[in-house]
């Protein structure tokens, strides 16, 4: 390599040089900036994982000590501060405690209301939804009734069974006794079914004339 070239390669090694702390001049912090906005999401995140643990631990607190007041369970729920998910759990509660208290048509729209809201996640809707049919008992429309629980009993719904129960509790009043013990078989043949709802689809089957244990 000749010197004139040497020189040339030393000069172009230069200028890039040169443009390149220019351009970390210029755009630099672009890095930094990335770096901290990083740092300060995980922090952030951290922080807000934090509250909501101290969120969660408060409303757990104010419910338990809502559910064992002596003077007046009803009024200390009530008083309970609550939003989304959190205010669908005090609504199921305040129900319990109104069907307590023998005021179903206060149960009845509170759980309404927590079915009913888009806000609250589906399986406390559902949830909220069973337990409104089951309040309601005769007061609810056998067309209203029927299109209720036919949802809750789809395949995959988290309460299926439950409504399949009630399904078939409905089929007993309508003196359709045959297909109330289909549905109690198809309970029991349930890989899901627990201990206690096993023993009333067998107790409903033998009720009605039916063997628990027949294919």
């Amino acid at each position: 390599m000749s010197e004139t070239d040497s020189f040339i390669e030393e000069v172009s090694e230069e200028v890039r040089r040169d443009k390149l702390f220019a351009l970390f001049r210029r755009y630099g912090w672009i890095g930094i900036a990335g770096i901290v906005g990083i740092v300060g999401a995980a922090a952030f995140l951290e922080w807000q994982r934090a509250r909501n643990d101290a969120e969660a631990r408060a409303f757990g607190d104010a419910v338990l000590g809502a559910v064992s007041a002596d003077a007046d369970p009803g009024a200390a729920l009530e008083a309970i501060a609550a939003t989304g998910a959190r205010d669908g759990i005090r609504k199921l509660l305040l129900a319990a405690d109104r069907i307590e208290a023998g005021d179903r048509a206060a149960a009845r729209a509170l759980l309404e209301a927590v079915a009913d809201d888009p806000a609250q996640p589906e399986s406390l809707r559902q949830l909220a939804r069973l337990k409104a049919v089951i309040v309601a008992g005769p007061d609810l429309a056998p067309a209203e009734r029927d299109a209720a629980l036919a949802g809750l009993a789809q395949a995959g719904a988290p309460y299926r069974l439950l409504a399949l129960e009630q399904q078939a509790l409905a089929l007993v009043e309508a003196e359709r006794p045959d297909a109330a013990i289909t549905l109690a078989r198809e309970i029991l043949a349930s890989a899901d079914v627990t201990p206690d709802l096993r023993r009333r689809a067998a107790e409903l089957i033998v009720a009605l004339g039916g063997e628990a244990d027949a294919s």
